[in-house]
């Protein structure tokens, strides 16, 4: 592989489609230093490092001793600012938050708002999994290896709770409007039940993780449309824009504006 800039993205198979939403190699070769600014989104990541460490915080800027290399970062509801300075490599697996708890098998309040290194998690196996992939020249074979590793792991460990695999699901579809309280209803569970099962396999809330569901829209109907904010914040039945620069304000840290003015 030529010096310079990589980034290789798999699907995961429709069989793994609840647990895995994908597999990125990237790879960094230039000077100078870079600056990503994402969203809160549902993805819980696993980031298997072969370069220099990624400065990263949340809902701030990173200081310089804020370094990560082999880690997984659990759901926070805020911005992420990830500082590279030209040298960074990784795999990075992209779980949901269901199938983050059936890989990982913890609860998923133990990795909310914090970036965890793999051992700690994984213990021995994360160092050869490590070792493995790092013996491995080639990109795509590496991509290989992670995916037959994550699906063989998937394979052996107990799918989430039906009940909170059908939750989620019903927001999903819903992109998060649907009221908690018929959610707990139909699950002839209390709404104080409801939220600590959610955040047991989830990692937040149900009333959290819909707000970011509808955020998430925003951001999908920004990003391939010419509407204008209000007409996005109705149609995602925001009460009015203000509404809307609040939300954006708690989960991307930045103005509707600031955000599309970093889309050109």
């Amino acid at each position: 592989m030529p010096d310079g800039f990589l980034m290789s993205r798999r699907a995961s198979r429709p069989a793994y489609r609840h647990a895995v939403e994908d597999f990125i190699a990237y790879k960094e070769a230039r000077a100078g230093h870079f600056r990503q600014r994402e969203a809160a989104s549902l993805v819980v990541p696993l980031i298997i490092s072969f370069g220099a460490p990624f400065n990263i915080a949340l809902g701030r800027a990173p200081g310089p001793d804020e370094r990560f290399e082999t880690f997984v970062a659990g759901l926070f509801a805020g911005p992420v600012v990830i500082d590279s300075f030209g040298a960074s490599a990784c795999i990075q697996v992209n779980f949901t938050p269901q199938g983050a708890r059936q890989f990982f098998g913890l609860p998923m309040h133990a990795l909310t708002g914090e970036m965890v290194p793999l051992d700690a998690v994984l213990g021995a196996s994360a160092g050869r999994l490590r070792q493995l992939l790092g013996e491995e020249s080639d990109w795509l074979r590496r991509l290989d290896l992670v995916e037959a590793l994550v699906y063989r792991r998937l394979d052996r460990h107990a799918v989430p709770t039906p009940a909170i695999r059908q939750a989620f699901r019903r927001l999903t579809v819903a992109e998060g409007a649907v009221r908690i309280a018929d959610l707990a209803d139909d699950l002839g569970w209390s709404r104080k039940h409801l939220a600590h099962r959610f955040r047991e396999e989830i990692g937040l809330g149900p009333k959290t993780i819909a707000r970011m569901m509808r955020f998430q829209r925003v951001l999908r109907l920004a990003r391939t449309g010419a509407a204008q904010w209000a007409d996005i914040a109705a149609q995602c039945a925001y009460a009015d824009q203000a509404h809307l620069a609040r939300e954006f304000a708690e989960f991307a840290g930045e103005t509707p504006s600031e955000w599309k003015a970093r889309l050109v």
